[in-house]
């Protein structure tokens, strides 16, 4: 690997600086205090899903951008541009560390495998957090995060913003009214690819001046950098230790207003069927069969849910019940004793067979802005509805679905409240990660 000289470092920090970036060595302005009644906001991160989180959170009136912490630099311009009086960190340790007491709540927006420490360490000091789905990258995390929240009465809001639309909201509106009648079986898909067959490659490139590889790594063990995007900044959504793949990249979407609409609790069961990871990737093309016991919308039962991803879809027996419609690329298929409803992600759900449902009225409802309804609570003014009391268990069993890819056809029996799969031994190997030396956090290392 062609080594990053001192000199190299001093000259892009020297460009960064320019350009309106500040690195923490560089970056000790003192930021004047928000003006009254202003929430005070931090992010995990600067560019792509953090960016997206960024400008809706600070479209909200009452928003004060205070720092932004971003391993890569060059991710930062465009936001040190319209946002000049905010300090730019390279090390989210240290922001948090200088900035807690200026801070009111954070996003994290981060890949996966650093929402929990990112989460947790805030929730640590107090902070009210907005994360990203999925909530954390293992179950044994989700399941901290949600007691420590609920714990120290933190408002919290996971990234799933769908929740909140009129599309979702309406489904589920559907569905527990009885319009389909007691639902007993579910279909769940998503086209998505997040996954690779190929080996890892052999290789070790130069790292990007304008990125801190080590604290890219985080929790994670350090190993050599791979350019040409094979990581950073996206298809790290394919690797094992750093992503949750396509379950878990759109599980937590698609499988939320199911989750919602149907009351689900934990799965008592599950079982993969297909492909499964390789020594380092997601695998792609995936079904996973759950099994969930009855709710007060659900046959007597019990309810079972299959998820497909990738070339995988419904049987043509499922998909007839359209009645010749053409599936969307992701979305669910309920089935009840009445009917059945079709969920695209996202658009308005349809009722079949259409005729039995040409006078069902359909719910005329309010729109809820996902981010503003977090910055709201931070504020005393009502409650977010994706709270990590909800949005840990519904990660909790989307993150089970990918342990299960690594044993197909091996059904696995769940115990939650024990947190533990009861029947097998080697699947429990998966369900908590040990964080690399130096990286531990409290709440989750100990």
């Amino acid at each position: 690997m062609a080594p990053r000289t001192g000199s190299t470092r001093r000259t892009f920090l020297k460009q960064a600086a320019a350009a309106g970036i500040f690195a923490p060595a560089i970056a000790n302005w003192t930021l004047a205090a928000p003006p009254s009644g202003k929430v005070r906001h931090a992010s995990f991160g600067a560019n792509g899903m953090a960016g997206a989180d960024l400008r809706a959170i600070t479209s909200h009136p009452n928003v004060e951008l205070v720092a932004v912490a971003e391993v890569d630099l060059s991710r930062a311009v465009d936001l040190r541009q319209q946002f000049p009086n905010c300090k730019v960190y390279q090390d989210w340790r240290e922001m948090l560390d200088k900035e807690e007491k200026n801070l009111d709540c954070v996003n994290v927006s981060t890949p996966d495998h650093m929402h929990a420490p990112q989460g947790m360490a805030s929730m640590n000091r107090g902070l009210h957090v907005y994360g990203q789905k999925p909530l954390t990258h293992d179950i044994y995390e989700s399941r901290r995060l949600a007691e420590v929240a609920a714990e120290k009465k933190l408002v919290t809001q996971m990234g799933i913003q769908i929740h909140s639309s009129n599309q979702y909201r309406t489904a589920v509106h559907l569905i527990q009214s009885g319009a389909i009648g007691p639902v007993h079986t579910v279909h769940t898909w998503s086209d998505k690819k997040w996954g690779d067959p190929t080996p890892r490659p052999d290789r070790m490139d130069a790292v990007p001046e304008s990125l801190d590889w080590d604290k890219w790594l985080g929790v994670c063990a350090m190993r050599p950098f791979i350019g040409g995007g094979y990581y950073h900044p996206g298809n790290w959504r394919k690797r094992l230790d750093f992503g949750t793949g396509t379950f878990g990249d759109m599980g937590c979407h698609i499988l939320d207003p199911v989750c919602k609409a149907l009351a689900l609790t934990a799965p008592t069961a599950v079982k993969s069927i297909g492909s499964r990871p390789t020594e380092h990737n997601w695998g792609n093309d995936v079904i996973v069969e759950f099994h969930f016991p009855k709710t007060e919308f659900s046959a007597p039962e019990g309810i079972k849910l299959t998820w497909y991803d990738g070339d995988q879809k419904p049987s043509a027996e499922a998909l007839a019940k359209l009645e010749g419609a053409n599936p969307p690329g992701q979305g669910s298929l309920f089935v009840g004793s009445k009917g059945a409803m079709l969920l695209p992600h996202i658009a308005m759900p349809t009722l079949y067979p259409a005729d039995s449902f040409n006078d069902v009225e359909y719910p005329q409802l309010e729109p809820v802005n996902h981010w503003h309804s977090f910055i709201d609570a931070v504020r005393g003014e009502g409650k977010t509805s994706a709270h990590f009391g909800y949005a840990g268990p519904l990660t909790e069993w989307v993150l089970l679905g990918g342990i299960a890819t690594h044993f197909p056809e091996q059904t696995l029996e769940w115990n939650a409240a024990e947190m533990k799969v009861i029947n097998l031994r080697e699947p429990n190997r998966y369900i908590r990660k040990a964080y690399r030396n130096g990286w531990e956090v409290e709440g989750l290392s100990s």
